[in-house]
């Protein structure tokens, strides 16, 4: 196989790595600070060091390198920054549970520096893997920039962050309640907990009035917290209670009493009983009536979820569940418990490890983030930052005006630490960029804090500190703000929300102009994709494919259940046969439509491997009828005087439609509209250049014979041919380059090009529209023939005509559409493949024929008589036609019953309504067919 030549079939094994170390070993990844081009910047979603790349992974690095990509072809100083999240909860957790199955040991055995030790030589050891992932899936990172969120640089950003913060009074640290896991034995934010609908009672139960025969009769969801309860709350107003406002009632099982108070924020004289009671300890409505009304805070939890003082002693010890049983018993036994009924409520569980979240108080550092949300929110509404879908703009308004302060501090020993210092002597707190050597009050010696900061602290700071910021550095001069943030809207809040308040407050200006947030990748009955269920596609067993074995040991490792095994063996038990990275982003993009999730399925992954081989043997057949083209000569008339060629109706059309979705793609990857990019792509290369243009280009190209021997006008046609399939080719293919770059770049290599063109197609300019190029003349033309055509191809399918045969066909026709199809009847009749009549409009049907109408007024016949067996034919599609009935009847009787409709998963009954409506599209189409025949 010579250099100019392409291989029978398209291999991704073959191509990938190579063209990939090509592009890495020439920097075309790299962007010069001191380049004198305009910035184009995204930073990636830092993944979690202890990831390996999944579906929603595989998403954002697509959309981001198309984005990259093209803007580089642009001509753009384009900068895509990679990194790692060190992930404290997650990392640590890991580590933790590696220690104990390999050495059965805990943190707390080894001491904090050993473990922190093994966390950091885990990390040199599986860290890298999921950058080596992002290097498979074609990812264009500036790898020379790569940063993670606990090297040198950014710990140093981190301190100095928090510094500042705290010098400017919006650190502090205090006594407040707080999410608490038990499981993971830290404090989490208000995201960090997954609120999830759950089925649970609700308890009534009697508070006895002191000094009275009253009674006030409140409802939880949670008894056992009633042994903290500090207050029972009425509405000032509520004319049932209003004389037991400043009396005491006394808390069942305690002995204890507490006041009776009025509170219009708390309590509604229409919902419940109209009496609440009041844990500041537990609940964080009830801390705020607390804090209104000065009362006492009681904890009656410890850090492992058990019970203690000031619970009476009986209690103390027990779990939250075995609390909760035997306070129910005891309440029933003193005839406390009025009534129980069900009740749906909305449990707060850890995003980590699942476990029920316990709001504690807790002494803990946060972050004032009412003086950060303000110039966040008015970023937005003044257009300095846009977020697409625009939709996102008010969700992400409504959290920041409703923001509470930020927990920041964990009790994790992998993270930034905190730098603050405890005095041992006067308790005094130093808050340093570097560690003191004594107390500055007291000159007592002082030891760190023992807490890390939140994961999102580091991450919020990672648009700014990644450029090298505190310091002043060409990088983050030219690349900050950064252009876009692309990600997945399910951390809005976690982080994008966090870098608008931290770049305003340290760089005063926000830190992206727009933000991108795509949809979520879902399976193709749209659930959700878990380890649990089994439904999760690695998207390297797709590039590269996989065996039913090796996806089994992966679940297994991963500790999926045995039904998602099962599962995985019903749903892939051939395996996963290798697609390449081109196809799973070609998939991914072209279903990445704003605000809609993506249902991804092999099929459709596959159905893009097609595709490839499509755009793969077009480039074949081009390249065995390019020899002796010279790409210099016709480019330059191309671009000087394009009417000079002599083109004809065939590259007219094929030139100007290139030169419309050239301008269509680029637009809609300007408005972050990936997917219909894609579409406009696929729709070109695979209906008009590949199934049109090249057949309508083969008689042309197909002279044989030195040019010597040719025709002045058969040399002629052939060259414009050869031009125009070149031109189409080499255009097309760097408009597909950010979706498919590893099929692009090998195939691009191949091409005849003019002298002077760059050495790689991803440093080549991203095409630019040539209005010379429009034609509306020529695609008027060819838009008629290409209807009469396809009704042509139409009915033959239809009704079973022979593909050998050359039946008769009779057009009619009126006015300008008559006369177009006269002159270009010998290319109708070419490729429809039939001897074609034309006739002046109306006229009357021929016998025994089927009929289709393009355009209003042009009607088109088919003969049947003696091409096929019509009472054969009319019984064929009766059949099928019943079927198709059937079909609709029995989704209809599915859809009509309430039961199924109520009951059924939401994606259950979408999935009978698209197959309804396939089955009536198939009732209608073989009706009509019926009809016509008959």
């Amino acid at each position: 196989m010579s250099n100019q030549e392409l291989g029978k079939a398209y291999d991704p094994s073959q191509v990938e790595d190579r063209w990939y170390r090509f592009w890495t070993e020439q920097g075309y990844f790299h962007a010069d600070p001191a380049a004198r081009k305009a910035p184009f910047t995204i930073v990636c979603p830092p993944p979690n060091v202890t990831g390996s790349l999944h579906m929603g992974h595989a998403l954002t690095f697509t959309i981001q390198d198309i984005l990259i990509r093209w803007k580089r072809m642009q001509a753009y100083n384009a900068m895509w920054l990679p990194g790692v999240d060190h992930a404290g909860i997650a990392t640590q957790l890991v580590v933790e549970r590696q220690l104990k199955r390999t050495e059965n040991k805990t943190r707390h055995d080894l001491g904090r520096e050993e473990f922190l030790r093994r966390v950091w030589a885990w990390k040199a050891e599986s860290g890298s893997r999921i950058t080596e992932q992002l290097r498979k899936l074609g990812c264009s990172l500036d790898w020379k920039r790569e940063r993670f969120t606990m090297d040198d640089g950014l710990s140093a950003a981190v301190r100095e962050a928090f510094v500042r913060m705290y010098e400017d009074g919006l650190i502090y640290r205090a006594r407040r309640l707080i999410n608490w896991c038990s499981r993971c034995f830290t404090a989490l934010s208000d995201l960090e907990v997954e609120h999830k609908d759950e089925a649970g009672s609700l308890w009534h139960i009697a508070y006895p009035v002191l000094g009275s025969d009253d009674k006030l009769t409140v409802a939880t969801t949670r008894p056992e917290t009633m042994l903290g309860d500090t207050a029972i709350a009425v509405h000032p107003e509520d004319e049932r209670f209003k004389h037991l406002i400043g009396k005491r009632a006394v808390v069942p099982l305690t002995g204890r009493d507490v006041p009776i108070i009025g509170d219009a924020e708390l309590v509604s004289k229409e919902f419940g009983t109209g009496a609440v009671k009041v844990t500041p300890g537990h609940d964080p409505n009830d801390f705020e009536v607390g804090v209104r009304h000065s009362l006492e805070q009681l904890s009656i939890f410890d850090t492992a979820g058990r019970l203690i003082a000031p619970a009476p002693v009986k209690y103390v010890g027990l779990t939250v569940a075995d609390a909760r049983k035997a306070v129910l018993a005891d309440l029933e036994a003193e005839a406390a418990l009025v009534k129980t009924e069900p009740h749906a409520l909305a449990l707060g569980r850890c995003g980590r490890c699942d476990t029920v979240v316990e709001p504690m108080l807790s002494l803990q550092w946060f972050v004032k983030t009412k003086p950060l949300a303000a110039p966040a929110i008015a970023a937005v509404e003044e257009g300095k930052t846009r977020f697409v879908p625009e939709s996102w703009t008010k969700v992400y308004m409504h959290w920041m005006t409703n923001i509470r302060d930020w927990c920041i501090s964990r009790q994790l020993w992998w993270g930034h630490r905190i730098p603050a210092w405890h005095c041992a002597g006067c308790a005094a707190i130093t808050v340093a960029r570097e560690a003191p050597a004594a107390c500055g009050k007291c000159g007592g010696a002082v030891t760190q804090d023992e807490d890390v900061l939140d994961t999102w602290f580091s991450s919020g700071l990672w648009p700014f500190s990644t450029l090298g910021w505190p310091e002043q550095t060409k990088d983050l001069k030219n690349f900050y703000p950064n252009s876009v943030m692309e990600t997945g809207h399910d951390i809005l809040f976690f982080w994008v929300a966090r870098m608008m308040m931290m770049g305003l407050y340290f760089m005063k200006k926000p830190p992206f102009h727009t933000v991108y947030l795509h949809a979520m990748v879902v399976d193709e009955d749209g659930e959700k994709m878990s380890k649990v269920k089994g439904n999760v596609i690695d998207p390297l067993d797709v590039i590269g494919g996989a065996s039913l074995e090796s996806m089994l040991a992966a679940a297994e490792k991963a500790g999926a259940p045995k039904q998602a095994l099962s599962n995985i063996k019903k749903t892939y038990p051939d395996g996963i046969p290798a697609a390449g990275a081109d196809s799973l982003r070609f998939a991914l993009a072209v279903q990445a439509a704003q605000g809609r999730n993506i249902r991804l399925s092999l099929q459709r992954i596959e159905s893009f491997r097609h595709f490839a081989n499509k755009v793969w043997n077009a480039s074949r057949f081009a390249l065995m009828y390019l020899k002796g083209f010279d790409p210099d000569r016709f480019a330059d008339a191309l671009r000087e005087e394009p009417k000079s060629l002599g083109l004809g109706l065939a590259e007219r059309w094929i030139l100007s439609r290139l030169t419309r979705v050239s301008k269509e793609v680029d637009d809609a990857l300007e408005d972050f509209r990936v997917n219909e990019a894609a579409q406009q792509l696929y729709r070109f290369i695979w209906n008009e250049l590949c199934d049109w243009y090249i057949e309508l280009a083969k008689p042309a190209l197909h002279v044989e014979g030195p040019a010597s021997s040719l025709t002045d006008e058969v040399a002629r046609r052939k060259r414009m041919a050869q031009g125009t399939l070149t031109t189409c080719l080499e255009t097309a293919l760097r408009l597909l380059h950010p979706f498919m770059p590893y099929l692009s770049e090998e195939i691009w290599q191949k091409l005849p090009k003019p002298l002077g063109t760059p050495n790689s197609i991803m440093v080549t300019l991203y095409p630019i529209p040539d209005a010379q190029l429009i034609d509306d003349e020529a695609e008027t033309v060819m838009g008629l023939v290409q209807e009469v055509v396809g009704a042509v191809r139409t009915l033959r399918a239809e009704y079973g005509v022979p593909l050998a045969a050359r039946p008769r066909v009779v057009v009619f026709a009126t006015g300008a559409r008559l006369e177009v199809l006269t002159a270009q009847l010998a290319l109708v009749q070419g490729l429809a493949r039939a001897e074609v009549e034309l006739a002046q409009g109306p006229g009357t049907a021929p016998e025994k024929s089927v009929q289709a109408v393009v355009q209003g007024d042009v009607e088109v016949y088919l003969p049947l008589g003696g091409l096929i067996d019509v009472a054969a034919e009319a019984a064929r599609l009766d059949k099928e036609l019943a079927k198709a009935r059937a079909d609709v009847a029995f989704s209809e009787r599915k859809l009509g019953n309430a039961s199924f409709v109520d009951r059924a998963p939401a994606e259950i009954v979408d999935k009978e309504r698209a197959a309804m409506a396939e089955a009536k599209a198939r009732e209608e189409k073989l009706a009509a067919a019926l009809a016509r025949l008959k």
